[in-house]
Protein backbone atom coordinates (compact mmCIF):
# COMPACT_ATOMS: atom_id res chain seq x y z
CA UNK A 1 0.00 0.00 0.00
CA UNK A 2 1.54 3.23 -0.81
CA UNK A 3 2.43 5.63 2.22
CA UNK A 4 -0.45 8.28 1.48
CA UNK A 5 -3.27 6.30 -0.69
CA UNK A 6 -6.45 8.17 -0.70
CA UNK A 7 -9.96 6.40 -1.47
CA UNK A 8 -12.93 7.70 -1.69
CA UNK A 9 -14.21 4.93 0.96
CA UNK A 10 -12.52 2.33 3.39
CA UNK A 11 -14.65 -0.30 4.61
CA UNK A 12 -12.96 -1.96 7.55
CA UNK A 13 -13.91 -5.70 7.69
CA UNK A 14 -14.52 -8.57 5.30
CA UNK A 15 -17.79 -10.44 6.72
CA UNK A 16 -21.37 -9.84 5.36
CA UNK A 17 -21.19 -6.32 6.20
CA UNK A 18 -17.90 -5.62 4.94
CA UNK A 19 -18.74 -7.58 1.34
CA UNK A 20 -21.85 -6.17 0.99
CA UNK A 21 -20.87 -2.82 1.46
CA UNK A 22 -18.25 -3.31 -1.11
CA UNK A 23 -21.05 -4.66 -3.66
CA UNK A 24 -22.60 -1.68 -3.10
CA UNK A 25 -20.07 0.85 -3.53
CA UNK A 26 -19.67 -0.95 -6.86
CA UNK A 27 -23.25 -0.66 -8.03
CA UNK A 28 -23.78 2.73 -6.80
CA UNK A 29 -20.22 3.48 -9.73
CA UNK A 30 -17.86 3.87 -7.04
CA UNK A 31 -14.52 2.12 -7.62
CA UNK A 32 -12.57 3.88 -5.81
CA UNK A 33 -12.44 2.09 -2.62
CA UNK A 34 -10.61 -1.02 -0.54
CA UNK A 35 -11.76 -3.09 2.30
CA UNK A 36 -9.18 -3.74 4.98
CA UNK A 37 -9.39 -6.84 6.34
CA UNK A 38 -7.24 -7.92 9.89
CA UNK A 39 -7.01 -11.82 8.78
CA UNK A 40 -5.84 -13.62 6.23
CA UNK A 41 -9.14 -14.51 4.31
CA UNK A 42 -12.27 -12.90 3.54
CA UNK A 43 -15.78 -14.18 5.96
CA UNK A 44 -15.49 -12.52 9.11
CA UNK A 45 -17.19 -14.28 11.99
CA UNK A 46 -17.69 -17.24 9.56
CA UNK A 47 -13.90 -17.34 8.93
CA UNK A 48 -13.67 -16.80 12.48
CA UNK A 49 -16.13 -19.75 13.94
CA UNK A 50 -14.45 -22.90 13.06
CA UNK A 51 -15.53 -24.97 15.67
CA UNK A 52 -17.24 -28.74 15.66
CA UNK A 53 -20.65 -28.63 14.82
CA UNK A 54 -20.81 -24.36 13.68
CA UNK A 55 -23.87 -23.58 11.90
CA UNK A 56 -26.63 -20.95 11.49
CA UNK A 57 -29.68 -21.13 13.08
CA UNK A 58 -31.47 -19.12 10.38
CA UNK A 59 -32.58 -21.04 7.28
CA UNK A 60 -30.21 -20.67 4.43
CA UNK A 61 -32.16 -19.16 1.68
CA UNK A 62 -33.21 -16.47 4.13
CA UNK A 63 -29.77 -15.86 5.77
CA UNK A 64 -28.01 -14.85 2.18
CA UNK A 65 -28.27 -11.47 0.42
CA UNK A 66 -31.08 -11.12 -2.08
CA UNK A 67 -28.82 -9.73 -5.07
CA UNK A 68 -26.57 -12.50 -4.72
CA UNK A 69 -29.07 -15.43 -4.33
CA UNK A 70 -27.41 -19.14 -3.68
CA UNK A 71 -29.61 -22.14 -5.53
CA UNK A 72 -27.36 -24.59 -4.35
CA UNK A 73 -27.40 -24.64 -0.41
CA UNK A 74 -27.12 -28.11 0.74
CA UNK A 75 -29.00 -27.88 3.91
CA UNK A 76 -32.09 -25.71 5.31
CA UNK A 77 -29.75 -24.56 7.64
CA UNK A 78 -26.26 -24.14 6.56
CA UNK A 79 -23.06 -25.09 7.53
CA UNK A 80 -19.83 -22.89 8.56
CA UNK A 81 -17.77 -23.93 5.75
CA UNK A 82 -21.58 -23.55 3.22
CA UNK A 83 -21.68 -20.30 3.96
CA UNK A 84 -17.46 -19.28 4.37
CA UNK A 85 -17.45 -20.47 1.14
CA UNK A 86 -20.77 -18.33 -0.13
CA UNK A 87 -18.60 -15.39 0.94
CA UNK A 88 -15.94 -16.35 -0.88
CA UNK A 89 -18.54 -16.72 -3.85
CA UNK A 90 -19.50 -13.04 -3.43
CA UNK A 91 -16.09 -11.61 -3.27
CA UNK A 92 -15.21 -13.56 -6.65
CA UNK A 93 -18.48 -12.79 -8.83
CA UNK A 94 -19.01 -9.00 -7.59
CA UNK A 95 -15.55 -8.50 -8.09
CA UNK A 96 -14.14 -7.62 -5.04
CA UNK A 97 -10.80 -9.28 -4.95
CA UNK A 98 -8.93 -6.23 -6.22
CA UNK A 99 -10.36 -3.77 -3.47
CA UNK A 100 -9.63 -6.26 -0.80
CA UNK A 101 -6.42 -5.32 1.44
CA UNK A 102 -5.68 -8.59 3.71
CA UNK A 103 -3.45 -8.64 6.98
CA UNK A 104 -4.38 -5.06 7.10
CA UNK A 105 -5.75 -4.47 10.65
CA UNK A 106 -6.81 -1.35 11.51
CA UNK A 107 -4.91 0.33 14.53
CA UNK A 108 -6.52 3.34 14.67
CA UNK A 109 -8.08 6.31 12.65
CA UNK A 110 -8.67 10.29 13.32
CA UNK A 111 -10.90 11.99 11.93
CA UNK A 112 -8.95 15.30 9.89
CA UNK A 113 -11.38 18.61 10.17
CA UNK A 114 -9.34 20.41 8.21
CA UNK A 115 -8.81 18.24 5.20
CA UNK A 116 -12.28 16.37 5.98
CA UNK A 117 -11.30 12.97 5.79
CA UNK A 118 -10.11 10.04 8.06
CA UNK A 119 -6.65 9.22 8.24
CA UNK A 120 -6.35 5.45 8.98
CA UNK A 121 -3.13 3.65 10.38
CA UNK A 122 -3.48 -0.16 9.18
CA UNK A 123 -0.67 -2.68 10.53
CA UNK A 124 0.59 -2.78 6.87
CA UNK A 125 0.96 1.42 6.66
CA UNK A 126 -1.35 4.04 6.30
CA UNK A 127 -4.06 5.81 4.74
CA UNK A 128 -6.47 8.36 3.85
CA UNK A 129 -10.62 8.04 3.15
CA UNK A 130 -13.11 10.77 2.75
CA UNK A 131 -15.72 7.89 3.90
CA UNK A 132 -15.20 5.38 6.46
CA UNK A 133 -17.44 1.97 6.50
CA UNK A 134 -17.18 0.12 9.79
CA UNK A 135 -18.53 -3.34 9.56
CA UNK A 136 -16.12 -4.65 12.10
CA UNK A 137 -19.49 -7.24 13.46
CA UNK A 138 -20.58 -6.96 16.55
CA UNK A 139 -19.41 -11.02 16.78
CA UNK A 140 -16.00 -10.24 15.87
CA UNK A 141 -13.82 -10.41 19.45
CA UNK A 142 -13.87 -13.11 21.53
CA UNK A 143 -14.80 -12.64 25.29
CA UNK A 144 -13.20 -14.81 27.92
CA UNK A 145 -13.72 -13.73 31.66
CA UNK A 146 -11.33 -13.06 33.95
CA UNK A 147 -11.40 -16.77 35.81
CA UNK A 148 -8.83 -16.67 39.12
CA UNK A 149 -6.68 -19.38 38.51
CA UNK A 150 -6.86 -19.73 34.61
CA UNK A 151 -3.19 -18.97 34.07
CA UNK A 152 -1.86 -21.94 35.67
CA UNK A 153 -3.96 -24.08 34.22
CA UNK A 154 -1.72 -27.06 33.18
CA UNK A 155 -3.84 -28.35 30.02
CA UNK A 156 -5.54 -26.54 26.67
CA UNK A 157 -7.74 -23.68 26.94
CA UNK A 158 -9.11 -21.85 23.53
CA UNK A 159 -12.38 -19.81 22.85
CA UNK A 160 -14.54 -21.36 20.71
CA UNK A 161 -14.36 -18.71 18.09
CA UNK A 162 -10.48 -19.24 18.05
CA UNK A 163 -10.91 -23.53 17.76
CA UNK A 164 -7.29 -25.00 17.95
CA UNK A 165 -7.50 -27.91 15.69
CA UNK A 166 -4.37 -28.99 16.19
CA UNK A 167 -5.21 -30.58 19.75
CA UNK A 168 -7.45 -33.52 19.71
CA UNK A 169 -10.20 -34.05 22.41
CA UNK A 170 -10.59 -37.13 22.11
CA UNK A 171 -10.01 -39.07 25.07
CA UNK A 172 -9.92 -35.83 27.22
CA UNK A 173 -11.92 -34.39 30.08
CA UNK A 174 -13.17 -31.31 28.88
CA UNK A 175 -14.88 -28.11 30.50
CA UNK A 176 -17.35 -26.15 28.55
CA UNK A 177 -18.12 -22.94 30.17
CA UNK A 178 -21.45 -21.41 28.45
CA UNK A 179 -24.65 -22.09 27.32
CA UNK A 180 -25.05 -19.98 24.45
CA UNK A 181 -25.64 -20.40 20.95
CA UNK A 182 -21.98 -21.47 20.22
CA UNK A 183 -21.98 -24.19 23.06
CA UNK A 184 -25.26 -25.95 21.98
CA UNK A 185 -23.44 -26.63 18.74
CA UNK A 186 -20.09 -27.90 20.26
CA UNK A 187 -21.84 -30.15 22.98
CA UNK A 188 -23.51 -32.98 20.84
CA UNK A 189 -19.91 -32.59 18.67
CA UNK A 190 -17.01 -33.50 20.44
CA UNK A 191 -19.16 -35.26 23.40
CA UNK A 192 -19.11 -39.17 21.43
CA UNK A 193 -15.20 -38.32 21.08
CA UNK A 194 -14.37 -36.97 25.16
CA UNK A 195 -13.98 -39.11 28.25
CA UNK A 196 -16.00 -36.74 30.02
CA UNK A 197 -17.65 -33.80 29.73
CA UNK A 198 -18.32 -30.87 32.30
CA UNK A 199 -20.85 -27.97 31.57
CA UNK A 200 -20.82 -25.14 33.50
CA UNK A 201 -24.40 -23.39 32.91
CA UNK A 202 -25.30 -19.75 34.57
CA UNK A 203 -28.50 -19.89 32.71
CA UNK A 204 -29.92 -22.18 31.13
CA UNK A 205 -31.37 -21.02 27.67
CA UNK A 206 -34.64 -22.46 25.68
CA UNK A 207 -34.26 -24.62 23.20
CA UNK A 208 -36.39 -25.87 20.13
CA UNK A 209 -36.17 -28.40 17.62
CA UNK A 210 -33.64 -27.73 15.04
CA UNK A 211 -36.04 -28.57 11.48
CA UNK A 212 -32.67 -29.78 9.77
CA UNK A 213 -32.48 -31.46 6.40
CA UNK A 214 -30.59 -32.08 3.08
CA UNK A 215 -32.22 -29.85 0.37
CA UNK A 216 -32.89 -32.31 -2.37
CA UNK A 217 -31.34 -32.32 -5.84
CA UNK A 218 -34.49 -31.76 -7.71
CA UNK A 219 -35.37 -28.50 -5.43
CA UNK A 220 -31.75 -27.22 -5.94
CA UNK A 221 -32.13 -27.55 -9.81
CA UNK A 222 -35.81 -26.24 -9.71
CA UNK A 223 -33.76 -23.31 -7.84
CA UNK A 224 -31.29 -23.14 -10.66
CA UNK A 225 -33.94 -23.69 -13.67
CA UNK A 226 -36.94 -21.69 -12.24
CA UNK A 227 -34.95 -18.59 -9.72
CA UNK A 228 -38.22 -17.25 -8.98
CA UNK A 229 -38.96 -20.30 -7.33
CA UNK A 230 -35.81 -19.60 -4.54
CA UNK A 231 -37.04 -16.06 -4.12
CA UNK A 232 -40.37 -17.47 -3.41
CA UNK A 233 -39.21 -19.71 -0.74
CA UNK A 234 -36.79 -16.79 0.28
CA UNK A 235 -40.14 -14.87 0.67
CA UNK A 236 -42.45 -17.28 2.97
CA UNK A 237 -39.30 -17.60 5.37
CA UNK A 238 -39.33 -13.88 5.98
CA UNK A 239 -43.56 -13.51 5.77
CA UNK A 240 -43.28 -16.27 8.65
CA UNK A 241 -40.88 -14.55 10.95
CA UNK A 242 -42.52 -11.16 10.22
CA UNK A 243 -45.57 -12.13 11.84
CA UNK A 244 -43.90 -13.40 14.17
CA UNK A 245 -42.49 -10.18 15.51
CA UNK A 246 -45.49 -9.22 17.09
CA UNK A 247 -44.72 -11.26 19.81
CA UNK A 248 -42.02 -10.39 21.30
CA UNK A 249 -42.07 -6.88 20.87
CA UNK A 250 -45.47 -6.21 22.03
CA UNK A 251 -46.98 -9.20 23.57
CA UNK A 252 -44.68 -11.14 24.86
CA UNK A 253 -47.30 -13.21 26.97
CA UNK A 254 -48.25 -14.55 23.90
CA UNK A 255 -44.68 -16.88 23.85
CA UNK A 256 -46.40 -19.04 26.65
CA UNK A 257 -47.34 -21.57 23.81
CA UNK A 258 -43.52 -21.47 22.74
CA UNK A 259 -42.19 -22.29 25.92
CA UNK A 260 -44.79 -25.78 26.42
CA UNK A 261 -43.41 -26.97 22.99
CA UNK A 262 -39.90 -25.98 24.32
CA UNK A 263 -40.50 -28.02 27.63
CA UNK A 264 -42.24 -31.05 25.57
CA UNK A 265 -39.02 -30.94 23.21
CA UNK A 266 -36.85 -30.72 26.31
CA UNK A 267 -38.57 -34.07 28.20
CA UNK A 268 -38.61 -35.92 24.89
CA UNK A 269 -34.98 -36.38 25.65
CA UNK A 270 -34.29 -35.56 29.46
CA UNK A 271 -35.87 -38.24 31.20
CA UNK A 272 -34.19 -37.25 34.78
CA UNK A 273 -36.17 -35.03 36.36
CA UNK A 274 -33.37 -33.37 38.24
CA UNK A 275 -31.37 -32.47 35.30
CA UNK A 276 -34.60 -31.34 33.51
CA UNK A 277 -34.90 -29.17 36.68
CA UNK A 278 -31.38 -27.50 35.96
CA UNK A 279 -32.00 -27.02 32.18
CA UNK A 280 -35.74 -25.04 32.11
CA UNK A 281 -35.11 -21.50 32.43
CA UNK A 282 -37.19 -19.58 34.49
CA UNK A 283 -37.41 -16.63 32.09
CA UNK A 284 -39.77 -15.76 29.66
CA UNK A 285 -38.83 -17.17 26.51
CA UNK A 286 -37.53 -15.68 23.94
CA UNK A 287 -35.61 -13.05 26.22
CA UNK A 288 -32.36 -14.77 25.48
CA UNK A 289 -32.35 -15.92 22.14
CA UNK A 290 -33.99 -19.12 21.86
CA UNK A 291 -31.84 -21.60 20.17
CA UNK A 292 -31.93 -24.54 17.83
CA UNK A 293 -30.96 -28.24 18.10
CA UNK A 294 -32.03 -31.47 17.85
CA UNK A 295 -29.27 -33.01 19.52
CA UNK A 296 -28.37 -30.96 22.46
CA UNK A 297 -30.38 -32.39 24.78
CA UNK A 298 -29.91 -36.20 23.56
CA UNK A 299 -25.83 -35.41 24.30
CA UNK A 300 -26.64 -33.58 28.07
CA UNK A 301 -28.47 -37.35 28.88
CA UNK A 302 -25.04 -39.15 28.03
CA UNK A 303 -23.54 -41.05 30.65
CA UNK A 304 -20.19 -39.05 30.04
CA UNK A 305 -21.88 -35.70 30.81
CA UNK A 306 -22.08 -33.19 33.66
CA UNK A 307 -23.91 -30.31 33.68
CA UNK A 308 -22.89 -27.80 36.36
CA UNK A 309 -25.79 -25.63 37.14
CA UNK A 310 -23.25 -22.49 38.16
CA UNK A 311 -21.05 -20.22 36.83
CA UNK A 312 -17.14 -21.05 36.76
CA UNK A 313 -15.17 -19.46 39.66
CA UNK A 314 -11.86 -20.69 39.79
CA UNK A 315 -9.02 -22.62 38.63
CA UNK A 316 -6.57 -24.93 40.92
CA UNK A 317 -4.41 -26.46 38.75
CA UNK A 318 -6.14 -29.22 36.75
CA UNK A 319 -9.47 -28.71 39.03
CA UNK A 320 -12.00 -26.09 37.55
CA UNK A 321 -14.32 -25.37 40.75
CA UNK A 322 -17.80 -23.81 39.75
CA UNK A 323 -19.56 -21.19 42.17
CA UNK A 324 -21.37 -23.72 43.78
CA UNK A 325 -18.19 -25.17 45.11
CA UNK A 326 -18.30 -28.07 42.78
CA UNK A 327 -15.33 -29.32 41.31
CA UNK A 328 -14.12 -31.32 38.33
CA UNK A 329 -10.57 -32.39 37.10
CA UNK A 330 -10.20 -31.46 32.97
CA UNK A 331 -7.57 -31.60 30.61
CA UNK A 332 -8.92 -29.09 28.78
CA UNK A 333 -10.87 -25.81 29.35
CA UNK A 334 -13.33 -24.46 26.00
CA UNK A 335 -15.02 -21.20 26.24
CA UNK A 336 -18.08 -20.26 24.61
CA UNK A 337 -18.73 -17.13 26.00
CA UNK A 338 -19.75 -15.03 23.44
CA UNK A 339 -18.35 -11.27 22.35
CA UNK A 340 -17.50 -8.04 22.84
CA UNK A 341 -21.11 -6.67 21.64
CA UNK A 342 -21.51 -3.78 23.47
CA UNK A 343 -18.50 -2.68 24.08
CA UNK A 344 -16.58 -3.63 20.83
CA UNK A 345 -12.66 -2.98 20.63
CA UNK A 346 -13.45 -0.68 17.53
CA UNK A 347 -14.79 2.17 19.00
CA UNK A 348 -11.28 2.13 20.77
CA UNK A 349 -9.48 2.52 17.48
CA UNK A 350 -12.34 5.26 16.27
CA UNK A 351 -10.89 9.49 17.34
CA UNK A 352 -13.36 12.05 16.18
CA UNK A 353 -13.57 15.65 15.82
CA UNK A 354 -13.29 16.65 19.10
CA UNK A 355 -10.26 14.42 19.51
CA UNK A 356 -12.24 11.92 21.84
CA UNK A 357 -12.26 7.89 20.81
CA UNK A 358 -15.73 6.57 19.94
CA UNK A 359 -15.63 4.46 23.22
CA UNK A 360 -15.08 7.52 24.84
CA UNK A 361 -18.53 8.99 23.34
CA UNK A 362 -20.22 5.79 24.26
CA UNK A 363 -18.76 5.55 27.65
CA UNK A 364 -22.53 5.73 28.41
CA UNK A 365 -23.83 3.72 26.34
CA UNK A 366 -23.45 2.58 22.32
CA UNK A 367 -25.91 5.59 20.59
CA UNK A 368 -26.51 5.82 17.13
CA UNK A 369 -28.39 7.26 13.77
CA UNK A 370 -30.42 4.98 12.64
CA UNK A 371 -28.15 2.44 13.39
CA UNK A 372 -25.67 4.45 11.15
CA UNK A 373 -23.86 7.23 11.90
CA UNK A 374 -22.60 8.89 15.73
CA UNK A 375 -22.01 12.38 16.57
CA UNK A 376 -18.91 13.93 16.88
CA UNK A 377 -17.47 11.31 13.67
CA UNK A 378 -18.45 12.82 10.39
CA UNK A 379 -18.52 10.60 7.19
CA UNK A 380 -18.28 7.77 9.50
CA UNK A 381 -20.56 5.01 9.43
CA UNK A 382 -21.33 1.80 10.64
CA UNK A 383 -22.77 -1.38 9.86
CA UNK A 384 -25.23 -3.76 12.41
CA UNK A 385 -24.50 -0.38 15.11
CA UNK A 386 -26.74 -0.19 17.79
CA UNK A 387 -30.13 -1.77 18.41
CA UNK A 388 -30.09 -3.14 14.51
CA UNK A 389 -29.46 -6.75 16.03
CA UNK A 390 -32.52 -9.31 15.71
CA UNK A 391 -33.77 -12.16 17.91
CA UNK A 392 -35.60 -13.93 15.44
CA UNK A 393 -34.78 -13.26 11.84
CA UNK A 394 -31.89 -12.92 9.69
CA UNK A 395 -29.44 -10.09 10.01
CA UNK A 396 -28.60 -9.57 6.17
CA UNK A 397 -32.02 -7.81 5.91
CA UNK A 398 -31.05 -5.51 8.32
CA UNK A 399 -27.38 -4.82 6.71
CA UNK A 400 -29.19 -4.31 3.32
CA UNK A 401 -31.14 -2.06 4.67
CA UNK A 402 -28.37 0.05 5.83
CA UNK A 403 -26.68 -0.32 2.58
CA UNK A 404 -29.73 1.48 1.27
CA UNK A 405 -29.10 4.17 4.06
CA UNK A 406 -24.85 4.18 3.10
CA UNK A 407 -25.77 4.82 -0.66
CA UNK A 408 -28.01 7.03 0.21
CA UNK A 409 -26.05 8.92 2.24
CA UNK A 410 -22.79 8.65 -0.48
CA UNK A 411 -25.53 10.53 -3.18
CA UNK A 412 -26.21 13.33 -0.66
CA UNK A 413 -22.77 13.78 -0.64
CA UNK A 414 -21.97 13.56 -4.28
CA UNK A 415 -24.99 16.10 -4.61
CA UNK A 416 -23.77 18.71 -2.15
CA UNK A 417 -20.42 18.41 -4.42
CA UNK A 418 -16.83 20.13 -3.34
CA UNK A 419 -15.15 19.01 0.10
CA UNK A 420 -18.02 18.27 2.31
CA UNK A 421 -18.76 16.02 4.86
CA UNK A 422 -22.19 15.44 6.67
CA UNK A 423 -22.30 14.95 10.43
CA UNK A 424 -24.96 13.54 12.70
CA UNK A 425 -26.70 16.37 15.09
CA UNK A 426 -26.75 15.04 18.91
CA UNK A 427 -30.03 16.22 19.07
CA UNK A 428 -31.37 13.71 16.36
CA UNK A 429 -29.38 10.75 17.15
CA UNK A 430 -30.81 11.32 20.93
CA UNK A 431 -34.29 11.38 19.57
CA UNK A 432 -33.35 7.94 17.98
CA UNK A 433 -32.54 6.73 20.73
CA UNK A 434 -35.05 7.83 23.00
CA UNK A 435 -37.80 6.77 21.15
CA UNK A 436 -35.99 3.21 20.73
CA UNK A 437 -35.86 2.76 24.23
CA UNK A 438 -39.30 3.88 24.86
CA UNK A 439 -40.08 1.29 22.35
CA UNK A 440 -37.61 -1.63 23.80
CA UNK A 441 -39.66 -1.15 27.32
CA UNK A 442 -42.55 -3.30 26.43
CA UNK A 443 -40.37 -5.86 24.87
CA UNK A 444 -39.79 -9.64 25.79
CA UNK A 445 -36.15 -8.70 25.81
CA UNK A 446 -36.80 -6.09 28.38
CA UNK A 447 -39.37 -7.61 30.33
CA UNK A 448 -38.70 -11.10 30.30
CA UNK A 449 -36.47 -11.41 33.48
CA UNK A 450 -33.27 -12.77 32.23
CA UNK A 451 -29.76 -10.64 31.94
CA UNK A 452 -28.33 -10.93 28.24
CA UNK A 453 -25.49 -9.68 26.07
CA UNK A 454 -28.39 -7.38 24.90
CA UNK A 455 -27.83 -5.43 27.53
CA UNK A 456 -25.00 -3.10 28.51
CA UNK A 457 -23.02 -2.99 31.70
CA UNK A 458 -26.13 -0.28 32.64
CA UNK A 459 -28.78 -2.57 32.03
CA UNK A 460 -29.69 -0.97 28.78
CA UNK A 461 -30.38 -2.53 25.76
CA UNK A 462 -28.25 -1.12 22.96
CA UNK A 463 -28.47 -4.28 20.92
CA UNK A 464 -31.66 -5.12 19.60
CA UNK A 465 -34.00 -3.52 16.99
CA UNK A 466 -37.64 -3.31 18.99
CA UNK A 467 -39.79 -3.82 15.51
CA UNK A 468 -39.75 -5.78 12.31
CA UNK A 469 -37.45 -5.73 9.66
CA UNK A 470 -39.63 -4.01 7.70
CA UNK A 471 -40.00 -1.21 9.70
CA UNK A 472 -35.82 -0.70 9.97
CA UNK A 473 -35.68 -0.73 5.70
CA UNK A 474 -38.61 1.97 6.20
CA UNK A 475 -36.53 4.12 8.47
CA UNK A 476 -33.28 3.55 6.62
CA UNK A 477 -34.38 4.08 2.97
CA UNK A 478 -33.22 7.75 2.40
CA UNK A 479 -31.08 10.06 4.30
CA UNK A 480 -32.85 13.03 6.26
CA UNK A 481 -30.64 16.04 5.89
CA UNK A 482 -32.37 17.21 8.80
CA UNK A 483 -30.44 15.45 10.92
CA UNK A 484 -27.29 16.13 9.90
CA UNK A 485 -25.38 19.24 9.69
CA UNK A 486 -22.92 20.01 6.38
CA UNK A 487 -19.65 20.30 7.37
CA UNK A 488 -16.95 22.21 4.64
CA UNK A 489 -13.83 23.06 4.39
CA UNK A 490 -13.03 26.62 5.18
CA UNK A 491 -16.18 27.46 5.74
CA UNK A 492 -17.36 25.53 8.74
CA UNK A 493 -21.07 24.20 8.88
CA UNK A 494 -23.92 24.67 7.20
CA UNK A 495 -26.79 23.96 8.44
CA UNK A 496 -29.13 21.08 6.46
CA UNK A 497 -32.38 21.88 8.76
CA UNK A 498 -33.17 23.33 11.74
CA UNK A 499 -32.58 21.28 14.98
CA UNK A 500 -36.39 20.97 15.69
CA UNK A 501 -37.06 19.35 12.09
CA UNK A 502 -34.16 16.82 13.11
CA UNK A 503 -35.73 15.94 16.25
CA UNK A 504 -38.78 15.49 15.23
CA UNK A 505 -37.54 13.43 12.29
CA UNK A 506 -35.94 11.39 14.03
CA UNK A 507 -38.80 10.47 16.72
CA UNK A 508 -41.15 10.09 13.85
CA UNK A 509 -39.18 7.86 11.53
CA UNK A 510 -39.27 5.26 14.46
CA UNK A 511 -42.36 5.87 15.62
Amino acid sequence: MAEHEHVRVAVIGSGFGGLGAAVRLRREGITDFVVLERAGSVGGTWRDNSYPGCACDVPSHLYSFSFAPNPDWPRTFSGQEHIRAYLEHVADTFGLRPHIRLNHEVVMMRWDGDALRWEIETAQGRLSADVVVSATGPLSDPKTPDIPGLDGFPGKVFHSARWDHDYDLRGKRVAVIGTGASAIQIVPAIQPDVARLTLFQRTPPWVMPRMDRAITGPERWLHRQLPFTGKARRGLLFGIRELQVTAFTKHPGQLGAIESLAKANMAKAIKDPQLRAKLTPSYRIGCKRILLSSSYYPALAQRNVDVVASGLREVRGSTVVAADGTEAEVDAIVFGTGFHVTDMPIAERVVGADGITLAEAWKDGMESLRGATAAGFPNWMTIIGPNTGLGNSSMILMIESQLNYLADYLRQLRVLGGRAALGARASAVHAWNQRVQDRMKRTVWNTGGCDSWYLDANGRNTTIWPGTPSEFRRATRAVNLAEYEVIRARSGRETAGDQAGAVTGAAEAVA
